[in-house]
C-alpha cells in the first residue's frame, strides 16, 4: 500500500499537497476507491481512500487511524555539515530511518560549509520516513553558530556527548550512557573541533566520547554513535 505524508490531518478528509497529489495520480495512477496509508509525522498512521483523484489536490477519506506511542527517550544529533552536501543528505536519510528526534546543524571554526538548504533536507527526511514506514518526522533546525548551539543546549533535558579526535581523556557510550535518557550527540566538521571548542562543550555539560581507535568520517561517526545509543535502548 502506498504511503503519503500529510502534516495536518483534521476530521474525516484531507488533501495531499501538489507534489504528493501529482505522485499519487500521475505517477502511481491511483483511482477513486483505492486505499493508501498516511502519516502526519507526529506519530499517527492512517488508512485512507482516494475520493477525488485530482493531480493538483487529491482528496482522501480517512478510514482508520492508529497512534504510535512515542518512545520515552530520544536521540538528537548536532553536526557541522560536510563540504560535500550529499554526505549530509545521506546521513539524514539514515538517521531518519533509525528514528532520531532532532537534527541540529551548526558552524564551527573548521567548517567548510556555511550554507544549508533545510527545505531540501526536510524533503529527504520525509521520503526516508515514508520509505521506512516510520510515523515520526525528525525536527530539522536552521544552521546556527557553534556558540548559539551550546547556549541552546543549556535547556536540553538529558545527557550530552561530544565526539572529537583530540588526544584527551574520553569515555565510551557503554560506560556513560544511561538507558532510557534523552541524548544529544555533538559531531564536528571534517577538520574536527579545535581545543577551545572541546573545552567550551565540556563547560556546557558535554561528556567527551570515543568510538574506538578508528578515525571515522564525520557522517560515519554520527551514524555509528546514533546506532550505538539506539541499540543500548533496545
Amino acid at each position: 500500500m502506498h504511503y503519503f505524508y500529510v502534516p495536518d490531518i483534521h476530521g474525516n478528509h484531507c488533501t495531499l499537497d501538489a507534489e504528493e497529489s501529482r505522485h499519487c495520480v500521475k505517477v502511481l495512477r491511483l483511482q477513486k476507491g483505492e486505499h493508501v496509508k498516511l502519516t502526519d509525522g507526529k506519530g499517527s498512521m492512517y488508512k485512507a481512500e482516494v475520493e477525488e483523484p485530482s493531480p493538483k489536490a487529491c482528496v482522501l477519506k480517512i478510514i482508520e487511524q492508529h497512534k504510535e506511542i512515542a518512545p520515552t527517550w530520544s536521540i538528537s544529533l548536532a553536526i557541522a555539515p560536510t563540504k560535500n552536501i550529499a554526505r549530509i543528505e545521506w546521513l539524514l536519510e539514515k538517521l531518519t530511518e533509525i528514528g532520531i528526534a532532532e537534527f541540529l546543524p551548526f558552524i564551527s571554526h573548521h567548517s567548510e560549509r556555511r550554507v544549508l538548504k533545510t527545505d531540501r533536507l526536510t524533503k529527504i527526511a520525509v521520503e526516508a520516513m515514508k520509505q521506512s514506514g516510520r510515523t515520526y518526522l525528525p525536527k530539522i533546525d536552521e544552521l546556527v553558530s557553534y556558540k548559539e548551539l551550546l547556549n541552546a543546549s543549556k535547556v536540553f533535558q538529558g545527557q550530552k556527548f561530544i565526539l572529537h579526535c583530540i588526544e584527551k581523556d574520553k569515555e565510551t557510550f557503554h560506560k556513560t550512557y544511561k538507558k532510557g535518557e534523552n541524548a544529544l550527540i555533538l559531531i564536528g566538521p571534517e577538520g574536527d573541533f579545535n581545543n577551545n571548542e572541546v573545552e567550551d562543550a565540556i563547560g556546557h555539560g558535554f561528556i567527551p566520547i570515543t568510538l574506538g581507535d578508528v578515525r571515522y568520517r564525520t557522517e560515519t561517526a554520527a551514524l555509528v554513535a546514533a546506532c550505538i545509543l539506539h541499540s543500548l535502548n533496545q
